[in-house]
């Protein structure tokens, strides 16, 4: 008997109920099984074609439920000649009596299932002597440490710092079908060496071909029936519509801390250590679902520019203004250039052009990347560029005393608010962590650093508009610079 033998996932759950009685296969949506199906009998040749799977999304998304279904599977279905033996790891102790009591509630409400195992205070043993199935905190794993097993599945790793466990329950490589699950939550510890983030770049790069990948976060997924979710909710949790409840996201976003609330429901990153900016300085600023505020005339507009070869970063524009009421620096627009690298980056140009003449601007502040080449682009589009000698570091400095003042309003756009969290210190400088990015932040902090400077009482005379006709360097400590004026009444 070969491992093809074996029924269907989806034949196998089509003979159960789910806890509450209904058939199982109603409960599982067509996005579930498409995962179930593809992680557990997808094949490549007489062997499964994947033996390590991570999958992740917004909590209430049935992750566990996924996987404790999948361990039963493999438990009580799956033919192999090595036997059925099955290990669940959660993060803590209440995770493991919560995944080992569903497993024992899927048992009792199926009792043809019931009839083949023996359920124990704290495992599941076959009848047949073939397997055993244990639910355990990781820490008590060292028992499991060397073992072969059909399946050793993870619940949540979100707070690992190392690979350790993963090395001692490393699978047995004469076991063609042993199969490692993990879900999760986002890390906690966004760097590498940290087995999730090690885990979601081979997932992104693609780099390992038996490994299957399945993401849903606010930022970031794998489904492209939800690459273009209207909203970062949308993105991370495919199970909402399974709900009944349209306004439990809107009730958890009230009452959950920001940080918790977008790792919880987003599946959105923690700070990482040596973090530059307190995330919860950074979620305050954020205004709820203000993605771009439209030009207003009277407004004074500063736009900031972060280009890209397009080989690999994005192309960001940013544009701000300061409130006089309040005194805050709102950030009004934030964007980059459309699809992913690689771009043609004089594409990107355009599209920022277009939005830098919405604001009633004629000049955008921008890094002196690439010489003349971008700057005669701009140029070509009837924008003034002007080229700021500063570091990327030293805006976000500039930046940091307005942010912890609450002096700033950010627009809520997951990826700057990903990005301005993950920032660290590496030495004496601010930047971003190994393969990852800030180019949204560059652009945002830039324009707000702009929009944040008092306006100064100028008389404006011919002599000085003939003067400040043309182009002028950009310097940090030169004082404002004049040109024409713009419909919205600002200065360009």
């Amino acid at each position: 008997m070969t491992f093809r033998d074996s029924p269907h996932p989806l034949a196998f759950f089509g003979l159960l109920k789910w806890i509450d009685g209904r058939p199982l296969l109603d409960t599982i949506e067509t996005y579930r099984r498409e995962i179930l199906s593809a992680v557990l009998y997808d094949f490549d040749g007489d062997r499964p074609r994947y033996n390590f799977a991570l999958t992740g999304r917004g909590k209430k998304n049935f992750k566990t439920s996924d996987l404790i279904l999948a361990t039963l599977y493999r438990f009580i279905a799956w033919h192999s000649p090595a036997g059925n033996d099955c290990f669940t790891l959660a993060n803590d102790e209440g995770q493991a009596a919560d995944d080992l009591k569903l497993a024992k509630l899927l048992i009792a409400a199926n009792p043809d299932l019931a009839a083949e195992v023996r359920v124990l205070d704290k495992e599941i043993v076959r009848r047949d002597g073939r397997g055993t199935l244990a639910i355990l905190p990781a820490k008590d794993s060292a028992g499991a440490h060397g073992k072969t097993y059909s399946i050793c599945g993870f619940d949540e790793i979100h707070a690992y710092k190392g690979h350790e466990i993963f090395e001692a329950l490393a699978q047995d490589p004469t076991r063609h079908d042993s199969l490692m699950w993990i879900t999760s939550y986002n890390s906690m510890n966004a760097k590498p060496g940290v087995p999730l983030f090690d885990f979601l770049k081979a997932g992104r790069e693609g780099s390992d071909e038996r490994m299957y990948f399945s993401w849903y976060a606010g930022d970031y997924t794998t489904d492209p029936a939800l690459v273009d979710a209207e909203t970062p909710e949308e993105r991370a949790n495919p199970s909402m519509a399974s709900w009944g409840n349209p306004g439990y996201l809107a009730q958890q976003r009230k009452r959950l801390p920001t940080h918790r609330y977008r790792r919880l429901h987003l599946n959105l990153p923690g700070a990482p250590d040596g973090a530059a900016f307190e995330a919860e300085r950074i979620t305050a600023a954020v205004v709820l679902n203000r993605v771009r505020l439209p030009p207003e005339p009277g407004r004074r507009y500063h736009a900031h520019t972060d280009m890209s070869g397009g080989s690999k970063d994005d192309a960001t524009l940013a544009i701000a203004y300061r409130d006089e009421e309040t005194g805050k620096a709102v950030l009004a627009s934030v964007m980059a250039q459309n699809g992913k690298a690689p771009f043609n980056p004089r594409d990107a140009i355009v599209k920022f052009a277009a939005e830098i003449k919405a604001y009633g601007l004629a000049r955008v502040v921008g890094d002196a990347f690439a010489g003349e080449t971008f700057r005669r682009d701009f140029e070509a589009t009837g924008i003034s560029y002007v080229v700021d000698t500063r570091s990327a570091s030293e805006l976000y400095e500039t930046f940091e005393p307005s942010l912890n003042a609450g002096e700033v309003e950010l627009l809520d756009v997951p990826k700057l608010t990903d990005q301005l969290i993950s920032l660290i210190w590496k030495g004496n400088k601010i930047t971003h962590q190994s393969n990852d990015h800030d180019d949204y932040c560059t652009s945002a902090c830039g324009a707000l650093i702009s929009a944040a400077k008092k306006s100064s009482d100028i008389v404006i005379t011919d002599e000085l508009l003939e003067r400040f006709s043309k182009p002028l360097a950009y310097s940090p400590r030169g004082g404002r610079h004049l040109g024409s004026r713009s419909r919205f009444g600002g200065l360009r």
